[in-house]
């Protein structure tokens, strides 16, 4: 563990989100698109994105919980924690 000011300075404008056990930084106010969660788990998601994956969220804001659905988003919070499972593959 370390003690870095500048390491607190960026956690200012970030949120820690966790995607499958792994944790991600993401601007502090923003919204999450099911494309971008799903990159975080297959980086190669934006050139085979026919394939489909099933998407749930918890410690989110309002809903605390829910599925993120293809084509929506999910505001940002410090510690949310998503799931992604493919459900298809081409």
């Amino acid at each position: 563990m370390s003690d870095h000011d500048d390491d607190n300075k960026s956690k200012d404008k970030t949120v820690t989100i966790v995607v499958n056990g792994t944790p991600y930084q993401v601007p502090k106010k923003d919204e999450l698109t099911y494309a971008e969660v799903v990159t975080f788990f297959d980086p190669t998601y934006p050139q085979h994105p026919d394939t489909v994956y099933s998407v749930t969220y918890s410690r989110g804001e309002k809903p605390k919980e829910g599925t993120l659905a293809p084509g929506g988003s999910v505001k940002a919070k410090e510690g949310m924690d998503f799931h992604v499972i493919p459900t298809s593959e081409s």
